[in-house]
């Protein structure tokens, strides 16, 4: 009986594979030998679903009631719904506000809440082991092929964080196009130069917008590997003692992996929060450095005649 679910490789509990059949797949273009689905895309369509399914159940949620509920209309209702309430607002409030000023938080704020639970959920959906729970199940049928549908981390393919940051990218460049124009999308590569040092600007202006996206797509597999690989070692430390050390050396050293795992799925729970976070921070960051500043710097001007002109005269 072939146990597929304890493979000796960690990183075959990471990387992507065919829905059915692993390494030989049953649903496989023959001339390229590349399978029609793996389970990071079923698992991405999962992730995308499953977000779609949870912000219309809060939004639902949040939504004013009927006139007959009286004040209770303007409560959120659930702790659930609170909870994701107070995570917008903080979100929006605290992150995208201050970066983005009035009108773009407005314009860009759907986007970006769309970001951040989109990666949010796909790493969450990665925390369970239902890749391994499959091949598992394969294992102990005593079945010829990996069976396994959906699994993983979506957001352990590079596939698919370099997919969300180019869709970033666009929004980014289609912004500054709207906001500077041509002339100040150029002047904004230039940085105000003087013409002798063009052919050193562009290039690395260039390169640094490619350079902003690419960072967050690598970021965001980067910390998803490792941490998935991190366990997926610790899951193993038992059958390794168990071939060294017999079944002394299992129950031993399979008790301080679980302890050590439980607690290392507390902090992966915490990474997948941050680096929805970041990715979706760094995006409206990116954004605001192709926005024009004069009305921030207006608004301080304003502010500034007003605790001017309320200073008594001397």
């Amino acid at each position: 009986m072939r146990l597929l679910a304890f493979s000796d490789n960690p990183l075959g509990h990471v990387v992507d594979k065919a829905i059915i059949g692993g390494k030989n797949p049953v649903f496989v273009d023959t001339a390229s030998a590349t399978p029609y689905l793996t389970v990071h895309m079923v698992s991405l369509i999962l992730a995308g679903l499953i977000a779609i399914v949870i912000m219309l159940y809060v939004a639902g949620r949040i939504s004013t009631g009927a006139e007959s509920e009286g004040h209770d209309r303007y409560l959120t209702k659930g702790r659930f719904s609170q909870m994701m309430e107070v995570i917008i607002l903080y979100m929006q409030e605290k992150a995208i506000h201050p970066v983005l000023g009035d009108a773009n938080t407005k314009k860009y704020l759907p986007f970006l809440l769309t970001l951040f639970f989109f990666i949010l959920v796909c790493n969450i959906v990665g925390l369970f082991p239902m890749l391994d729970v499959q091949y598992l199940g394969a294992g102990l049928l005593g079945s010829e092929y990996e069976w396994a549908f959906f699994g993983g981390t979506a957001t352990s393919n590079l596939a698919v964080t370099a997919t969300l940051a180019v869709i970033c990218f666009i929004v980014i460049q289609v912004h500054a196009f709207k906001e500077l124009g041509v002339k100040g999308w150029l002047g904004h590569l230039t940085g105000g130069a003087p013409l002798y040092l063009l052919p050193i600007m562009l290039p690395v202006e260039f390169m640094g917008m490619l350079i902003k996206p690419s960072a967050l797509a690598i970021r965001l597999f980067a910390n998803m590997v490792a941490g998935h690989t991190l366990m997926s070692m610790l899951a193993l430390f038992g059958k390794m003692a168990y071939g060294g050390l017999g079944l002394g050396g299992l129950i031993g050293i399979s008790a301080i992996s679980i302890i050590a795992g439980v607690a290392i799925g507390f902090l992966e729970l915490f990474v997948a929060f941050l680096q929805a976070f970041i990715f979706m921070f760094l995006t409206a960051v990116f954004i605001s450095q192709m926005s024009h500043h004069h009305e921030d710097h207006h608004e301080e001007y304003e502010e500034g005649l007003t605790e001017y002109s309320e200073v008594p005269a001397t």
